[in-house]
């Protein structure tokens, strides 16, 4: 029988969290120091929301609309960058959730947060974790935010399912996660946030 992960393994194992050298492929360490090194970095924060449905545990993204400037038509976390009302990445995360999505605060509790994702966009990213009992309403804004959908925690945490991938891009070859869900490509930023979560709380 598939274990299922608790809210309070994934509070645990987030407080307990080991060195982000110890969690990364040599390969990601390189990717994300270049990153961070490329240029100033603009902090954000996304919520990577753990919803606990009866049957099975999932985690809510967003498909972007094809027209924005930064990640058009992708899928990500609810999220952006950091504001000056923000008292800090929880609730930026939070507010941006809020502003996508139309997911009520009042209903989240926040678990803990993953190291920073440094992306060759030129965000520092802080995903923040949180946990929401069902049942969960969107309204997503239509300017930013084509779709919003879930797919099953137990997905995400099954390493199989990581497939680490490269193209040429701008005349370079690029390396980057991706884990492809029923017809939907969850890749790039989103995904390496993804496999870090799951080194981080799917560890026995």
């Amino acid at each position: 029988m598939r274990h299922r992960l608790t809210r309070d393994e994934i509070i645990r194992r987030l407080a307990t969290r080991p060195p982000i050298e110890d969690l990364l492929t040599a390969d990601d360490l390189e990717k994300q120091r270049a990153a961070a090194s490329a240029a100033s970095l603009t902090p954000a924060a996304v919520l990577l929301l753990v919803v606990n449905h009866p049957g099975e545990p999932t985690v809510v993204f967003t498909q972007r609309t094809a027209h924005l400037a930064d990640h058009a038509g992708q899928i990500s976390f609810p999220g952006g960058r950091v504001e000056e009302v923000d008292e800090g990445p929880a609730q930026t995360a939070l507010r941006e959730a809020r502003e996508e999505v139309g997911i009520d605060p009042a209903g989240i509790e926040i678990l803990g947060e993953l190291p920073d994702y440094h992306t060759s966009t030129g965000y520092r990213v802080r995903p923040v974790v949180g946990w929401a009992e069902p049942p969960l309403s969107y309204a997503p804004d239509p300017y930013e935010v084509a779709d919003v959908f879930e797919v099953p925690l137990h997905f995400l945490l099954e390493p199989a399912n990581h497939r680490y991938e490269s193209a040429f891009y701008k005349g370079r070859l690029r390396h980057y996660w991706a884990m492809p869900w029923e017809g939907r490509f969850i890749w790039g930023a989103t995904a390496g946030m993804l496999v870090t979560f799951q080194r981080i709380v799917g560890r026995r």
